[in-house]
């Protein structure tokens, strides 16, 4: 069984990569607190350090990359997501609770209203928001 997503784009691996200047704050965010698993982890790589965390089967990661000379990173709009969907609501809860036991939070109010209705919008150390979708209730996940 193949694992390429289509034959116009044969990728069979996708990262989504972004700097910060809080490496270990983003750690202990999307680790400790969102419940990732880290996959990887580099120092010293031509001035970079950085962390991967894999979701199901690694073949999706996210990867944050901090320079010795500073990796600036603005704060996006209020509309750049990371969305979760998380089937259950005791689960959703249980890591919102985690989140803010580690200092992150409170949860912000969306910029869409469509994040409203089962979600919560958590910030992460850079700004960048995290959604928890529960699901239960919704018909489908988009």
């Amino acid at each position: 069984m193949s694992k390429v997503w289509s034959a116009q784009l044969p990728v069979v691996q996708f990262r989504v990569a972004r700097p910060t200047d809080q490496l270990d704050k983003i750690i202990t965010f999307y680790r400790d607190g969102l419940g990732l698993r880290q996959v990887a982890a580099f120092e010293g790589h031509d001035g970079y350090d950085g962390v991967m965390f894999g979701l199901p089967g690694v073949d999706y990661h996210l990867e944050f990359t901090q320079h010795v000379e500073g990796s600036p990173c603005p704060a996006p709009t209020k509309d750049n997501l990371l969305v979760f969907y998380i089937p259950d609501q005791e689960a959703r809860d249980a890591i919102v609770t985690r989140l803010e036991k580690l200092g992150f939070g409170p949860p912000v109010e969306p910029e869409n209203p469509y994040w409203r209705r089962s979600g919560i919008t958590i910030e992460d150390p850079d700004g960048w928001r995290v959604v928890l979708m529960n699901t239960s209730g919704l018909s489908g996940t988009y």
